[in-house]
């Protein structure tokens, strides 16, 4: 197979526009192209508005060597390895193979572990994807919540109300980011998503996508629990309590729990897990008119066909703090992401088509340990619901919602401007700022107000602030060794919840990469 590099197109050109240009590259006939996969596709928007998209595309053609030879460096050979999982170790043990929290990393752990045999079962406090989305919408429209099935737990995990992307950081070269993006589109979501720089599936279509892998792992072999919770570990009779009474027997047990249960933390820190706090970052969700954001990155009133558009901004202040842009949803909502009673969190989520008439994404700043007094490893979830429990009191339960201008003069806004908020749930004027300690508002304030040179607008008065963004990612580092279990080695910390990813697709690598240990170690 040969592949193709920085082919570049106008961003409305066709499908055969870019299998004409393959041709032209290759000085090749067009009956000798006999396939292209695309492997990537990215927007070039330097010159706006004159807008590129360009390709990196793999074809097969007809007597590959002499096309190669003709085409010199402008192709190179390449050779896919898919991914694949380890040999099966030997140690048996007693008990279930557990995978405790169904987010993107006990989903895909569990994927795998099914997919070799070893018949999981799958623990997960919350409820069924289709029965959590009424709860959440419940929550939305009424305010009731359920404190174990709500944004934040229940099948999917935290990133199934969200913009759903998938794009990462992680370095990989054993294949699993793309394993992972090859599994979602076997079970529904968009193929497009095998290439885009920046792929994202949406909260409609990943629901679908979470309850087709889950049945999928159970025609393997697999079994889900729901509702029901992981309230003890007893660490040398290798037992799991659920619901505080059940005991069940695990000879290995994946900790997939995700960033938010705090209450799972308490109890692994009052049965000695060792655990370290860590930095993580909290601010305020924004709020733009999508036209705004298109406008700005596209340099055209109208973006035709073009998806909506999306920024990523940091800016450094004065003090040294570093304030940047998190989980940006074009066209999306900001969500009230609350999980416990009195405490008040939000979120930004898109559907698929991301239709919004806003743009959304936190605004962040970063703190340590140092800046929350870490008097122990769980003071990073204090300093949380410290902000929640101020978040809540200013919108008395409600998202509280603050235009920028009364943001920076410190005071609550009475009406808005131009800009009406997108948010699931109910909202209220209130006292964002106020949620902050003095320097954190300040530094959000001086960042977002930096943010304008680079997005003219950015810092409009009537840009809508809401708060707080709290669960960025977990406070917690639950420590796990070479071989990824902790110092009780039945036990596997896995995932965002113990500090070890940060998003969809990192989660699920990180599953990934802890069944494969599970799998090393065990056998069947």
């Amino acid at each position: 197979m040969l592949r193709i590099s920085q082919l570049k197109l106008p961003a409305e050109h066709t499908e055969e526009q870019l299998r004409k240009k393959i041709v032209k590259t290759l000085h090749i006939n067009s009956g000798d192209l006999t396939c292209i996969r695309i492997r990537k596709r990215s927007l070039d928007a330097r010159k706006k508005p004159e807008l590129f998209y360009v390709y990196t595309v793999d074809v097969e053609v007809k007597n590959e060597p002499a096309v190669k030879k003709r085409a010199g460096e402008k192709v190179s050979i390449v050779k896919d390895i898919p991914y694949s999982a380890p040999e099966h170790g030997t140690e048996d043990g007693e008990g279930i193979t557990a995978v405790i929290g169904s987010g993107p990393a006990g989903l895909f752990c569990a994927y795998l572990l099914a997919r070799e045999g070893y018949c999981p079962v799958v623990i997960e406090r919350g409820a069924p994807v289709q029965e959590r989305r009424a709860d959440v919408e419940k929550f939305w429209e009424t305010g009731v919540l359920n404190p174990a099935s709500n944004v934040q737990f229940g099948e999917g995990g935290a990133g199934t109300f969200s913009d759903g992307k998938l794009n990462t950081l992680v370095k990989d070269s054993r294949g699993r980011n793309r394993f992972v993006l090859e599994t979602f589109v076997a079970f529904g979501a968009p193929p497009e998503i095998l290439y885009d720089q920046k792929p994202h599936i949406g909260t409609d279509i990943l629901i679908q996508v979470v309850e087709a892998m889950r049945r999928e792992i159970i025609r393997l072999g697999g079994t889900f629990r729901f509702h029901s919770q992981v309230t003890d570990i007893l660490p040398e009779e290798q037992f799991l309590v659920i619901n505080g009474t059940e005991k069940v027997r695990a000879r290995a047990a994946v900790l997939a729990v995700g960033h938010s249960a705090r209450d799972t933390f308490e109890m692994l820190h009052r049965r000695g897990f060792p655990m370290e706090p860590k930095a993580f970052a909290v601010g305020v969700r924004v709020e733009h008119p999508q036209s705004l954001i298109d406008h700005s990155q596209y340099g055209r009133a109208e973006r035709g066909n073009l998806p909506a558009a999306a920024y990523k901004l940091t800016e450094h202040t004065k003090s040294g703090r570093g304030v940047y842009t998190f989980c940006m949803c074009p066209g999306g909502y900001v969500v009230n992401a609350s999980s416990e009673e009195h405490r008040l969190a939000v979120n930004g989520m898109s559907y698929h088509d991301r239709a919004g008439v806003n743009a959304n994404s936190a605004v962040i700043v970063t703190v340590t340990p140092e800046d929350y007094g870490a008097d122990g490893p769980l003071a990073g979830v204090s300093f949380q619901r410290a902000l929640e429990e101020r978040a809540w009191k200013a919108g008395n339960g409600n998202v509280p919602v603050q235009r920028f201008e009364d943001f920076r003069e410190n005071r609550i806004s009475t009406s808005f401007g131009h800009i009406h908020p997108c948010i699931k749930g109910s909202y209220t004027f209130g006292d964002v700022r106020g949620i902050f300690p003095p320097e954190l508002a300040e530094s959000l304030e001086e960042g977002i107000t930096a943010m304008d040179r680079k997005i003219h607008g950015f810092a409009d008065d009537d840009a809508l602030l809401s708060g707080v963004e709290s669960r960025t990612s977990s406070p917690v580092r639950i420590l796990r060794n070479e071989n990824f279990t902790s110092e009780i080695s039945w036990i596997y910390p896995c995932g965002e919840g113990a500090g070890y990813a940060g998003g969809i697709t990192s989660a699920a690598m990180d599953g990934l990469k802890t069944a494969e240990a599970v799998i090393r170690r065990f056998c069947i």
